[in-house]
């Protein structure tokens, strides 16, 4: 890359955050970027010292990432070249440790080399933060070693412990296992719990041509005493006993912190985490929102000022309403900015569809923020029984209209309008339409979506902006925990309905359980859950954890000493490790016995293996007959899988017949569901069952696969490398490394020279596991 001389060089750590910044400085700056860290710790001892030497006050090697020499030549070339050298990389901690690595590597001075920082990509922002620069916070520096430093001594440590120990057993994270741990300890509250059935009375009344809904204050416990209920209002008198009207105000909520932006895009937009801070990076990056990894909810004077305007131009001096709200977290790591647009009449920020929705998630909460509250009226019809019974229960029709919009002009009412009631006053006889009694059953605690998850750590104090998205990816790619896919199952109802002085007697369906986008653990996360808890309580003990995260923050602020708080935490934890030698794997593996095959006599066990939870036939204590293995049926656990499930399981793999060209059609379930597989070739069959998919409907999806492979395949140059259409554009592989095609691009154009280019300056792709096929345990 040709470098101009250049007075300035400015240094950022993304691409996408130099483009955008380059715009808004002059002739004489370079903008260059580190593409993110660009030194990390070697996983191995180099010449002898460890990566961490504990004995010497956890003096830590740093070593450059072989993707990265090309950049940082590149850098010390232009570092050369410059008279006056800034680092801009983020306000945060992780911004703050890059700079300090760019200072090491380029042999900077980091006492008088120039740091900027701006919560906001924007000229005026930018130009005020080359005004008053400052040097590199060596306390922030400090802080993310010392959280770098304890995740590497944990998870090098403790994770050889959990491979040897704990079937199925990949490692463990100082701030993941506590994670894992809230999962599992919902999931078995769930199990644990005993549902209660009762009646749950509603009914319709008429008053002119005007229908009331209302619904009875009490549940009756039995079906016989919803239904005599029911039979004693056939005599019955209606007649409206109290009016109460009463006001409401619904206030906005504060501008979005990383938290609450996680859990509103997941419960909104239904976003991920990681996609809601993949959309907000790039948003950020483009110059349109303020820094997204933030615990404050403070707004700048000229934000609101600029707010407050646009509200009142757009919908009327009678909805705005200025507010300064206070950040509640005692650990707010910054002092930011809470998020918002740094343009508030800028409606279309992207072509991205996700992240325009992410955007204007973000838009209207801001400008609620700073809008009038809304303004309700609330009322209750109480409507009296009469009858030989002496019925003290009443009817409650409940509504609610409102008279001023306020916030809700921009972000957002209920999904459900609220019924609307008609006039009536006290005294008033109503005619029943219809009563109907319905069976409700009591639910369980609700598994944590990614969203509620956000929310419990940070109420916990586990983790930090900059940490939710990652935890909750890693608990998954590690498999100790999975998105639910369940509808739910069909359940039987009974309900009774009083219509023309007669109650009918029906039974209805209903779906329950969905765990469709909940997390859920996996029987690994659970065993190792138990491990921990039994062995190494320390490392997810919420509290513990907790005090650790504040540790930080007190190193940030130089209130600690790094080494000190390492201490704290490292000495009591290896001591363990050290114990950990005696810990009986037997004691903590899954075992249990289901009951005999019919066919062989043979016992059929529920265990865990290294892929999960599977089934094995035969003890495997006979050498000369080995046992055989199968998945365990969907939907299903080591304590609950039954014999019958077991012994349709040892059925797969089932030959489902042959392809027009003669190829066999085989059915089964691996590690990822349910496929059927056509030589080399493996297909989802989700939602179909193995057990009964038909020739008919495997040559269907053979076909789809066919063609969305052919349509995948855009140019095969051979020796592996190829254009392909991906889930997220084009690009080129050799099997071993990814690389976007750029935008703009015609994908078939690319030459193979192209290609070669490209997957060159491509960091190397990380390896993915093979998919289970229930041959090996």
């Amino acid at each position: 890359m040709a470098l101009s001389m250049k007075n300035n060089l400015v240094i950022v750590e993304s691409p996408a955050k130099a483009k955008t910044i380059s715009k808004y400085l002059g002739s004489d700056f370079t903008v260059l970027s580190s593409v993110g860290h660009i030194r990390s710790i070697p996983k191995k001892a180099v010449k002898g010292v460890p990566p961490v030497d504990v004995k010497n006050g956890y003096k830590t090697l740093y070593e450059v990432d072989p993707d990265k020499k090309k950049i940082i030549s590149e850098l010390k070339k232009a570092a050369k070249a410059a008279k006056t050298i800034w680092l801009a990389t983020d306000e945060d901690r992780e911004g703050e440790a890059i700079a300090w690595h760019l200072t090491e590597v380029l042999g900077l001075d980091p006492k008088t080399t120039n740091r900027i920082v701006f919560h906001e990509i924007t000229k005026s922002a930018i130009e005020e933060a080359i005004k008053h620069p400052r040097t590199i916070d060596m306390n922030l520096v400090q802080a993310q070693q010392a959280r770098q430093i304890l995740d590497r001594l944990v998870g090098f440590e403790l994770s050889p412990v959990v491979w040897r120990k704990v079937p199925g057993g990949k490692s463990a994270g100082r701030v993941q296992s506590p994670a894992v741990r809230l999962l599992v300890e919902r999931e078995r509250e769930i199990e644990a719990f005993n549902g209660t059935a009762s009646f749950r009375v509603t009914a319709e009344f008429i008053d002119g041509d005007d229908t009331i809904k209302a619904e009875l204050s009490t549940k009756f416990a039995t079906e016989s005493e919803a239904n005599n209920f029911l039979e004693n209002l056939i005599e019955s008198k209606f007649t409206v006993s109290d009016i109460s009207t009463s006001p409401a105000v619904r206030n906005p909520g504060a501008p979005f912190t990383t938290s609450t932006l996680q859990q509103e895009a997941n419960s909104r937009l239904g976003f991920s985490a990681k996609a809601t801070m993949a959309s907000a990076q790039k948003l950020y990056q483009d110059g349109k929102i303020t820094y997204m990894r933030t615990d404050s909810v403070n707004l700048s004077n000229q934000a609101i000022a600029a707010m407050a305007d646009y509200i009142k131009t757009t919908y009327g001096d009678d909805f705005v309403q200025v507010r300064k709200f206070k950040t509640k977290s005692a650990n707010a790591q910054e002092a930011h900015e809470a998020i918002r647009p740094t343009d508030i009449r800028l409606e279309k920020a992207s072509s991205n569809e996700y992240d325009q929705k992410l955007y204007d998630l973000i838009r209207r909460r801001s400008l609620a923020s700073q809008m009038a509250p809304a303004k309700l009226e609330k009322t209750v019809i109480t409507i009296e029984i009469q009858n030989e019974a002496k019925s003290q229960n009443v009817f409650e029709a409940k509504g609610e209209v409102i008279l001023f919009d306020g916030f809700l002009k921009v972000y957002g009412a209920s999904k459900k309008d609220a019924e609307i009631l008609p006039a009536v006053k006290t005294g008033d006889e109503l005619q029943l339409k219809l009563a109907n009694a319905r069976q409700v059953f009591s639910r369980p605690p609700a598994r944590y979506s990614e969203g509620s998850l956000v929310k419990k750590l940070e109420d916990l104090g586990i983790g930090r902006p900059s940490t939710y998205a990652t935890i909750i990816n890693t608990i998954q790619v590690r498999g100790y925990v999975e998105k639910g896919e369940g509808e739910g199952e069909i359940r039987e109802i009974i309900n009774l309905t009083l219509e023309n002085n007669e109650v009918k007697r029906e039974l209805a369906t209903e779906k329950t359980g969905a765990d469709r986008g909940k997390l859920i653990p996996t029987a690994s996360g659970e065993v190792l859950t138990d491990f921990l808890n039994g062995h190494f309580d320390q490392v997810i003990d919420y509290g513990f954890t907790a005090k650790v995260e504040t540790s930080f923050d007190k190193i940030a602020t130089g209130s600690l000493a790094r080494n000190i708080m390492l201490d704290d935490f490292y000495k009591p934890f290896h001591e363990l490790i050290i114990k950990s030698g005696g810990i009986e794997r037997s004691l903590i593996t899954k075992v249990r016995e289901i009951g005999l095959d019919p066919k062989s006599g043979k016992v059929i066990l529920a265990r865990l293996g290294r892929f999960g939870p599977m089934l094995q036939l035969g003890s495997g204590e006979d050498k000369a007959d080995k046992p055989q293995f199968a998945p365990m049926p969907s939907g299903r656990k080591i304590e609950t899988v039954s014999l019958e499930e077991a012994i349709q399981a040892f059925t797969l793999p089932r030959t489902v017949g042959q392809t027009p060209e003669g190829a066999i059609i085989k059915a089964n379930i691996g590690r990822f569901g349910p496929y059927i597989q056509i030589d080399k070739l493996f297909i989802s069959i989700k939602p179909f069952d193995p057990h009964t998919i038909t020739l008919e409907e495997s040559l269907d999806l053979y076909q789809k696969k066919l063609q969305a492979e052919t349509e995948k395949n855009i140019a095969d140059f051979g020796g592996g490398i190829k254009v392909l259409n991906g889930r997220y554009g084009p690009y080129v592989t050799d099997g071993k490394k990814n690389a976007k095609i750029p935008k703009g691009t015609d994908p078939k154009s690319v030459s193979l020279d192209d290609a070669k280019k490209l997957l060159d300056e491509a960091p190397a792709s990380k390896s993915r596991r093979r998919k289970f096929n229930g041959k090996k345990s």
